[in-house]
């Protein structure tokens, strides 16, 4: 036992050795920003509700006051195709994924959204917003081409009914 609580202290002390001697930073270089880029994209987003948009969670409440099609408090998840135009037939671009919350009764939501792009100039970047469904949602970040983008996607519904949704989005893009 005396032996074990000797090495113990003995552990104890080369190991505060080690880290009072050692960095845990690297010398200091000049910092050479790369020019901001700013890219507007014009594309859309083709939602089907049960096939690329799905409900799955659901508040356990008994009323639905608002009488909506999705009642408050739903969470619905969504993989929808990014297109070059509203036709069903356009090119398809890259996927829209994400999530929205359904958080007031008058239908409004809060989103997660991730547009990731697999053909073209922009294949393998993507766009992060994350905001209020109104018709101005913040652009947050990105990756690949995108990254450390901010900027502004607005959105125009072009249909909307009780199993399509066409949107319309121009993106306005800063990044690096």
């Amino acid at each position: 036992m005396r032996g074990t609580l000797m090495l113990t202290w003995i552990l104890i002390i080369c190991l505060s050795q080690v880290a009072v001697k050692s960095q845990y930073y690297s010398k200091t270089r000049p910092y050479h920003p790369r020019p901001v880029k700013v890219t507007n994209l014009h594309v859309f987003m083709h939602e089907t509700a049960g096939i690329t948009a799905v409900q799955v969670a659901q508040a356990n409440i008994t009323s639905n006051d608002n009488n909506s099609s999705v009642p408050f408090a739903s969470l619905v998840a969504f993989n929808d195709p990014l297109r070059t135009g509203p036709e069903p037939d356009s090119k398809v671009i890259g996927n829209v994924q994400g999530i929205a919350l359904l958080s007031r009764m008058n239908a409004s939501s809060t989103q997660y959204i991730d547009f990731g792009f697999n053909t073209g100039r922009f294949n393998g970047s993507s766009i992060s917003v994350f905001s209020r469904g109104e018709p101005e949602l913040a652009v947050i970040g990105g990756r690949g081409k995108f990254v450390m983008a901010t900027g502004v996607a607005l959105f125009n519904p072009i249909i909307i009914n009780a199993t399509n949704v066409i949107l319309e989005l121009n993106i306005t893009v800063v990044h690096y």
